[in-house]
């Protein structure tokens, strides 16, 4: 997490490629462990769907080479605990 404030944080994710092959496309999903919600985000575009979250690539970010990175952020409100989320990621 980059900052937090009462009922608020901003975080960077970096996705991390390490194959031996350039990704064509990216993924990350995680299920939020509190009460969290997005105010916005950049370098990824973001479903929602209950608890279930969903961060996909841009068209400009999609390639990661072997033992490269790219990354994501966003911010996100929340009530109550701020918890961890369970995170996945995957790359094609």
């Amino acid at each position: 997490m980059t900052s937090q404030w009462n009922n608020g944080f901003v975080t960077n994710v970096t996705v991390n490629n390490t194959g031996t092959v350039a990704s064509k496309s990216w993924k990350v999903t995680w299920t939020w462990g509190g009460n969290q919600a997005f105010v916005n985000t950049w370098n990824a575009t973001i479903t929602t769907g209950g608890t279930a979250v969903t961060a996909v690539n841009m068209s400009y970010n999609n390639v990661i080479a072997a033992g490269g990175n790219t990354t994501f952020g966003f911010q996100a409100s929340f009530s109550g605990t701020n918890a961890t989320p369970t995170v996945t990621c995957s790359a094609t």
